[in-house]
């Protein structure tokens, strides 16, 4: 597992594999013989609070989770948009902390694969299909994301921006399909791991940074949040419109 001390001289009988699932010992205890050196200690790496590159991942998944929740929501606002668009309104603004912190997440594993960071390469990169596609991924949210936020600070006068939102909305919708089947049913692992306690140094390395990481996401959403309070009263110049449409 990435961010896992190095194990030197261990017996043949244990086994030992990147992903959680490739790990089996036979004592709960490790030999004293066993010799670890954390990652940290040989690469000086500046993301252990989170966990290291098995922390990035978990970050992601967590992130991902909140947000399939808040876009579900976000998406039932839409089959009847002109009652429900304060509430979509809202969630939309409600959405931009935690969009921001996956897409900060995200970048932030690409940048220290390609700048060559052993423990990132030893995670390796998605499928290429999957990294053809993050970028659209990002660019489609961003888009969705600010035409709503023009939108709203112009009102309904704007009728381009509303072109412009509808469109981008089309498009993420088409990529964000193909990436939530991708990912989605890595997210119960993922999440379990975060969530579960397992005896012994096993728990402490693979849950390791755990708090930062329900830190980053707890300030993501109060982020949002705050936005939403702050922002909602934006609505009623479209609520005043008949049929503003979405």
């Amino acid at each position: 597992m990435y961010g896992e001390p190095q194990y030197h001289h261990r017996p043949a009988a244990y086994r030992y594999g990147d992903d959680d699932e490739d790990y089996w010992y036979r004592d709960r205890q490790a030999p004293a013989a066993w010799d670890y050196r954390d990652d940290e200690d040989e690469h000086g790496r500046a993301d252990s609070a989170t966990g290291g590159a098995g922390g990035n991942e978990r970050l992601t998944g967590l992130t991902g989770m909140v947000l399939l929740v808040l876009f579900a929501a976000e998406g039932f606002t839409i089959l009847a948009v002109r009652q429900m668009l304060t509430l979509h309104f809202f969630l939309g603004m409600l959405l931009i902390g935690p969009v921001l912190l996956k897409l900060c997440s995200t970048i932030y594993r690409f940048t220290r694969y390609y700048a060559g960071d052993a423990e990132y390469r030893r995670k390796g990169p998605p499928a290429l299909p999957l990294r053809v596609l993050g970028p659209l991924v990002i660019l489609t949210s961003l888009a969705v994301i600010g035409t709503g936020i023009v939108l709203a600070l112009t009102g309904p006068g704007a009728g381009i921006w509303l072109l412009a939102h509808k469109a981008a909305f089309v498009l993420w919708f088409a990529a964000m399909t193909v990436h939530v089947l991708a990912y989605v049913w890595r997210l119960p692992r993922l999440v379990g791991s975060d969530l579960a306690r397992r005896a012994g140094y096993r728990a402490d390395q693979v849950l390791g940074g755990r708090a930062a990481r329900w830190l980053l996401l707890t300030a993501s959403l109060l982020t949002g949040l705050l936005l939403a309070v702050i922002t909602v009263h934006l609505a009623g110049s479209w609520t005043a419109v008949p049929g503003p449409g979405r």
